[in-house]
């Protein structure tokens, strides 16, 4: 398995691309603002296909640039059911001033077409295969209604150096509800500290402890390490 991240230039959201090995089809997984040309390198300097583009959640900074990705290489968006409605509009429920800051960005007001065929996935979790990948999808809401954390077996080359991932035995593409030190916020559309708690205790604290995590925003981490120094588990354990 090999992967690449691309990171957004606005608001450092992390675009992941996942593929069994370069040449094949793959994943795009979250991209978000001012991805596409990078996405694009990544894509062509691997030869890889796009077969699905996954999301980890509905807010704007990750399903921004979804659309153009999957017309690109018509192919369907993926995400979990509960936060299908957010794809018809993630600008609704921002704050003003975050919408002013798109439009200062963007030279415009920011405009908005959703994805033309998107899968949901349902329940609290749900095997399936794309891209000769097989995932286990988990709803973990909190963040938002519809936050999911995907698991893949094995550890990919290109993000690691090889002494830590031979360490690993899994991948968790974790979004907003994990990151290193921290967790997603709470206080955004959609989200609920409560149900976060829930997620975090239930879902997450019965992770391997050898399970890399990417999270859709800063570095790598495990769960083994968050596990002992992240406050948020500790504050669950």
């Amino acid at each position: 398995m090999i992967a690449s991240v691309v990171p957004d230039t606005l608001v450092g959201t992390n675009c992941y691309v996942v593929a069994p090995a370069a040449g094949e089809e793959c994943l795009v997984v979250d991209p978000g603002f001012e991805v596409l040309d990078r996405l694009e390198e990544v894509l062509l300097a691997l030869r890889l296909r796009p077969a699905a583009v996954l999301l980890t959640h509905g807010h704007a900074d990750h399903v921004w640039s979804v659309t153009p990705v999957c017309r690109a290489s018509g192919v369907p968006a993926l995400v979990h059911a509960d936060d299908v409605h957010r794809l018809t509009d993630p600008l609704a429920g921002l704050s003003p001033q975050l919408v002013v800051m798109l439009e200062q960005h963007f030279g415009a007001a920011p405009t908005w077409t959703g994805p033309d065929e998107v899968r949901a996935l349902t329940g609290a979790s749900e095997r399936f295969s794309v891209a000769g990948l097989d995932l286990l999808a988990e709803h973990a809401p909190g963040h938002t209604e519809g936050s999911a954390v995907f698991t893949l077996d094995g550890v990919p080359e290109g993000l690691l150096d090889g002494a830590t991932a031979g360490h690993l035995s899994s991948t968790l593409l974790a979004g907003d509800v994990l990151f290193a030190g921290s967790i997603g916020r709470t206080d955004l559309p959609g989200g609920d500290q409560a149900a976060m708690e829930r997620s975090l205790r239930d879902v997450v604290l019965p992770m391997p402890d050898d399970r890399l995590v990417l999270p859709g925003h800063g570095g790598p981490t495990t769960v083994g390490r968050e596990r002992v120094t992240n406050p948020h588990l500790l504050a669950l354990a």
